[in-house]
This record gives structure tokens, sequence and C-alpha cells, in this order.
């Protein structure tokens, strides 16, 4: 009980003691506010992506609509920090959206694999330059990641990677062959797991390019 004067705090049940873990305002890991954008989260994906689930599924693809709906309502590049173009909230906040997606079966727009996989990697690796020109529109939903490793012969195993890329000047060329690459279909900019040198062990000379949809040679195969 708060003493006089002190700001009393809702009790926040623990998750044994919840009937239900979907119930919003529970687990003390979360704020208010976190709850209140959860509420928000939870109505887009239950009346704006979960109706649109089976014509996706139809599709072999999410709508770029859907993708831009996304970054209207903030749901993409969530804890992407602001300073660099994304929404600048933490991994908790994103992991809401997550489960939120999860909640109402909501498979497509692979919003997980856009936001915590690939836009990382521009903001932790990426030049000034490539995060001005990426990440502001991947947080918008206007531009699509996806990432390059899963290879016919190799799986994603990628020490056993058979792509290479080659110096050619200022330019690197790249041969090779990619598989099961989520958002493929539709990406606009693809981080592409490449070798690059004759290292002594399988694990070394990995090297990662980011390579945009419209290069030359860069082709999409056919839906799988």
């Amino acid at each position: 009980m708060a003493q006089e004067g002190e700001e009393q705090v809702a009790h926040r049940p623990a998750a044994t003691q919840m009937k239900n873990m979907m119930d919003i305002g529970s687990r003390n890991i979360f704020t208010p506010e976190q709850d209140m954008f959860r509420e928000s989260a939870r109505k887009f994906m239950r009346e704006v992506l979960a109706p649109q689930q089976a014509k996706f599924e139809e599709m072999g693809q999410p709508s770029r609509e859907a993708w831009l709906a996304m970054g209207e309502q903030g749901l993409l590049g969530i804890s992407t920090p602001a300073e660099v173009g994304g929404i600048g909230g933490t991994f908790i906040d994103e992991m809401i959206a997550c489960e939120e997606m999860s909640y109402a079966f909501v498979a497509s727009p692979a919003m997980a694999l856009h936001s915590t996989i690939v836009m990382p990697y521009l903001t932790h690796y990426g030049t000034k330059e490539q995060q001005e020109k990426y990440l502001p529109p991947m947080t918008s939903g206007a531009c699509i990641g996806s990432i390059g490793m899963t290879e016919p012969d190799a799986g994603s195993d990628l020490q056993g990677i058979r792509t290479n890329a080659k110096k050619d000047g200022t330019d690197w060329i790249i041969n090779g062959s990619k598989i099961y690459i989520t958002n493929g279909w539709l990406t606009d900019c693809c981080v592409v797991v490449a070798k690059t040198g004759d290292a002594k062990r399988a694990a070394h000379g990995v090297s990662l390019f980011l390579v945009d949809a419209d290069t030359p040679g860069f082709h999409k195969g056919r839906k799988l």
C-alpha cells in the first residue's frame, strides 16, 4: 500500500498469476505507455492485417500497401535509433509488436526479419551515407529488406556457401545463388553473404554486401 504523498502503482501480475498472458496491463516488464502501444498494435494486427492473410497466402507475398501501413503505424524499425532514421524504441517495444502479430496469427509481412535482423546490420555496420539512404524508407515501409544467406547446396551453413565476390577496380563482382529468402520477391535491398578471398578456414573470409534489387545482374527467381 502506498504511503501518503506517494504515487500508487498498479499491480501487474506475473505470468504465473495470470489467467491469460494476452491480457493488457499484466507482466511487470511492461509500462503503461507500452500497454497503450500494445493496444494500438493489437487493433491494427487484428483489424487490418489478419483479414488479409488468406489473400497474401494466395498471392505468395504480402502487398506493398501492407508494408506501408505497418510503417505508418510505427511498427517497422521500432528498436532502430531515431538518430539514424528508426523509431527509437526498445527491444521490448519491438517484441510487443511481434507478440501481437503472433496473437493475431499474422505471418505476413515478415516484420521481424526486416526490422530485427536486416536493419541492425545497417545501424551497427553501415556508413552514414547508407544509414541515411536506407533506414528512413525501411522504417516507413517504402524499402523492404532481406538477407541472402541460404543456398541450394549449403542450406544455412555459411561455411559451405559457394557465392563469391571478387574485387574489380572499385567494384565487387558477386556470383552465386540463394534460396528460401524471406522478403526476397519484394525486396528492395538485400544483405548478401559471399566469400571474399581464399581463407584457410571455411568460417573465415565471409563478407556481407548490401545490394540494391535494381543492380544489374541481380535476378529474382520464382516464388517458392
